[in-house]
C-alpha cells in the first residue's frame, strides 16, 4: 500500500502502456465526443490531422487507466480536487501505442487535516515513436501512512 509518505520529489513512476484500437477509438467519440474528425474516415482525411483520431478526452481517459492500474489501485488515494494543466500536444491515431509515466512535483502534508497530504505530479504520455502526445499536471490527496503500534 502506497501513502503520502512514499511519494517523494523527482520521484519518477512508470505507468505501462496500452494500444489503442481504431474501433475504440470510434466507439468512444460516438459516445462522447462526436466530432467528425474523430467518427469518419473521409472527414479525418480532410482535416488537419490527415485521418481519424482519438479525442483527447479518450487519451486522457487511457493515461488515467494506468495511472490507476499502476499507482492508485494500492494506495491510500482519497481522490483529485482536479487538474491544473492539459495539454494535447499531437494526435492519437489508430494503432498507437501509448506509454505514459508520472513525475512528483510536490509532496505538501495538510495544514488543516492531519490525515492527509497532497502529491502534484506531471504526466507524460508518449506514442510508440517516443513521442509527447499529452502532458496532465494534476494533485491527488493521499492519507498518511498509520501510526504503528
Amino acid at each position: 500500500m502506497r501513502y503520502f509518505e512514499d511519494f517523494q520529489v523527482g520521484q519518477v513512476l512508470e505507468l505501462g502502456s496500452y494500444e489503442v484500437s481504431r474501433e475504440e477509438i470510434l466507439a468512444f467519440a460516438r459516445q462522447y465526443d462526436p466530432q467528425p474528425f474523430h467518427l469518419d474516415d473521409e472527414a479525418g482525411r480532410q482535416s488537419i490531422f490527415g485521418s481519424i483520431i482519438a479525442s483527447g478526452w479518450q487519451t486522457a481517459a487511457i493515461c488515467h487507466r494506468l495511472l490507476v492500474g499502476s499507482v492508485l489501485k494500492d494506495s491510500a488515494s482519497m481522490g483529485s480536487p482536479g487538474l491544473d494543466e492539459l495539454r494535447w500536444l499531437l494526435p492519437v491515431r489508430p494503432g498507437d501505442t501509448l506509454s505514459a509515466r508520472i513525475e512528483v512535483l510536490a509532496s505538501t502534508p495538510s495544514r488543516s487535516k492531519a490525515d492527509r497530504g497532497s502529491v502534484k505530479t506531471r504526466m507524460e504520455a508518449r506514442n510508440q515513436k517516443g513521442e509527447v502526445v499529452m502532458t496532465e499536471l494534476a494533485t491527488v490527496l493521499f492519507r498518511r501512512r498509520p501510526a504503528s503500534g
